[in-house]
């Protein structure tokens, strides 16, 4: 079924250790200080060169499109996914916003190119009625669907790319410029807050597109998306869509992933895992408010169960045994961190994105203490202070006083932060470029993709409902036609959830085709993939919910794609399937199936070209 695996790009992530996310200070030792100015240069060049049309190393990439990685073999990353291109321009507009001018071209041309993203249909679905091909996760760097098997629908994407067209609206309307973000931006991110509003309660793979469930990181920023949203919405006079739900997100996310140690990365899952993953750390920082209280519903990096959930990750790598690159390495100095401890993908090494995020998440905490002039230690959060600060009690410092200790235990977290840093330093290549990881067993050295990016943001705190209740907003989707999206349309159409039992090997996936436009026009490339995800032993169920023209009578058939650049296969002619489509039923509930197919492969089957 493919090789899942996450495409972020490192770089932007040490800009965010460095203090760069948030425009905070944080002194250093002055060889950590000469190696975080030479990062951050490096960083965001590296971050330019992705994007297209005139990136280095984004060659045949649109305009506004960026790309995960340069690399197009073991692994290849060269396409564009969603949430890894959202988290890219939040630093982006972060840094515009900061005073480099020159990368506003780079914010329009996102615009553009999301706007017309929006509209492609894909595996996921499509753009209307129901808005469900937002959930697609990757596409191709011209723009096109990406049609081969993959971790989806990702219920993270629309969020991510609506607060960072947030943030850039706000400096819109701060500059006068109110109703250009209002005709041009806002329909953009209407669609993505309906999305949000929609599906929030639904599940979808995780940020590592491996996990189907419920996961953290998307929650918390689904969460501050409907928040934000609501918010610029009023701003602008519009209706926002789906903000309704905000305080029920948050009510979900408050009460349904801690365990009383640390938050379960993904919950609502068939996987088995301790749930220690640095999905609840990045999440924390992404919605990381300097001004939010310590309680507030976000889950900032200060509050008590985001610090035990953060030792709790930690310490799950200080295994030597699990990474040989950690040992002897006391508690109270940061360490090499992967992105959880069952990972094998690459053979589940560190990353020099999550070990930057645990020195941004100690700064971001650091800096949220600092501005409220106190820091309170509960019995949940004891254990991480008593870590790095042994005299810690349970009781609230006050900066106040003479001989106040709350200077000297915020002097021991920036010291522990700078650990992790130090950490990066020791293991960033002297040219300062950044693949997606390094060994975790000597020589060290970089693995996987090479040049990759990720970044952080600020949340706007809520309060949590008297009761939590499951639900959703039904969505509004509009083609952003203003920011250069296509008029596309909409045809009458009934949902049929193809099923057909097919056994398969590791590797091989079923899509299929069909004589109408729907399903590709018999072009497997157009075809439909088929999800495994009800795949067993006892039933190999292949499966896939399609939205088709209603009334209609069709043809289709499966096949098999294959492993090592084989050959597709067809199913036997003989098989020759037909069905008629429901008519077209106006009243009829746009998300419900109306048809049902019980398939059973026919024809030849394959095997492994042992590649």
């Amino acid at each position: 079924m493919g090789i899942i695996s996450t495409k972020t790009i490192a770089q932007l992530s040490v800009l965010a250790a460095c203090g760069i996310a948030n425009a905070s200070s944080h002194p250093r030792p002055n060889d950590l200080e000469a190696f975080v100015q030479k990062e951050r240069a490096i960083s965001l060049q590296g971050v330019l060169n992705n994007i297209g049309p005139h990136g280095s190393r984004a060659p045949g990439a649109v305009a506004g499109v960026i790309i995960a990685s340069p690399s197009t073999v073991d692994p290849n990353y060269f396409y564009t996914w969603s949430r890894d291109a959202a988290l890219t321009m939040r630093v982006i507009v972060d840094e515009f916003l900061l005073g480099k001018k020159q990368l506003q071209s780079y914010i329009e041309d996102y615009i553009h190119s999301q706007a017309v993203l929006q509209t492609v249909t894909n595996p996921s679905g499509t753009f209307l009625p129901n808005g469900l091909g937002l959930g697609e996760p990757k596409y191709n760097v011209d723009l096109t669907r990406y049609n081969g098997a993959w971790g989806r629908p990702q219920r993270d994407g629309p969020a991510l790319r609506a607060i960072a067209l947030i943030t850039y609206s706000n400096w819109l309307v701060s500059t006068r410029q109110k109703q250009k973000a209002k005709t041009v931006v806002w329909p953009i991110i209407s669609n993505d807050l309906s999305y949000v509003g929609q599906y929030w309660n639904s599940t979808g793979f995780d940020l590592w597109e491996e996990v189907q469930g419920s996961s953290f990181f998307a929650t918390q920023n689904q969460l501050r998306a409907l928040v934000e949203g609501n918010a610029l919405a009023k701003t602008l006079g519009v209706h926002c869509t789906g903000c309704d739900q905000a305080s029920q997100v948050a009510c979900f996310l408050h009460e349904s992933f801690w365990n009383g140690e640390h938050f379960i990365a993904n919950i609502n899952s068939k996987e088995v895992r301790t749930g220690k993953d640095a999905n609840t750390v990045l999440g924390s920082i992404s919605v990381f408010d300097v001004n939010a209280k310590c309680d507030d519903a976000s889950i900032q990096p200060c509050n008590s169960r985001a610090l035990s959930n953060f030792k709790a990750f930690v310490d799950a790598f200080r295994d030597p045994a699990l990474y040989p690159i950690n040992k002897g390495i006391p508690r109270t100095d940061g360490i090499a961190l992967g992105r959880y401890t069952e990972d094998v993908y690459y053979t589940g090494n560190p990353w020099y994105l999550i070990t930057a995020a645990a020195a941004e998440y100690l700064y971001d905490a650091v800096a949220q203490w600092k501005a409220q002039g106190s820091l309170s230690i509960d019995e949940t959060s004891l254990a991480f202070f008593q870590d790095i600060y042994p005299a810690a009690r349970a009781k609230t410092y006050s900066a106040k006083g003479k001989c106040s200790e709350f200077p000297r235990i915020l002097q021991a977290l920036t010291d522990y932060a700078d650990s992790f840093v130090a950490v990066l330093k020791k293991y960033v290549p002297a040219d300062g470029s950044l693949s997606e990881q390094f060994n975790k067993t000597s020589p060290f050295s970089p693995t996987s993709a090479a040049d990759l990016t990720w970044s952080y943001a600020a949340f706007k705190s809520i309060a949590l409902p008297g009761q939590c209740a499951s639900g959703s907003a039904k969505g509004v989707y509009v083609p952003a036609t203003a920011a250069g999206a296509p008029n596309v349309t909409v045809t009458c159409t009934a949902n049929v959830h193809f099923e057909v039992n097919a056994t398969t090997y590791y590797g091989e996936n079923i899509l299929i085709a069909g004589n109408t436009t729907d399903l590709g026009s018999w072009d497997i490339n157009n075809g439909w993939p088929l999800d495994a995800s009800g795949y067993t032993d006892k039933r190999p169920l292949w499966a896939a919910t399609i939205a088709l023209t209603a009334g209609q009578t069709i043809n289709y058939a499966y096949v098999r794609t294959e492993d090592c650049g084989q050959d597709p296969i067809w199913e036997a002619a003989t098989a020759n399937r037909t069905l008629v489509i429901p008519p077209c039923d106006p009243d009829a509930d746009p998300n419900a199936i109306q048809v049902v197919t019980d398939d059973a492969w026919q024809g030849p089957t394959g095997t492994s070209g042992g590649c």
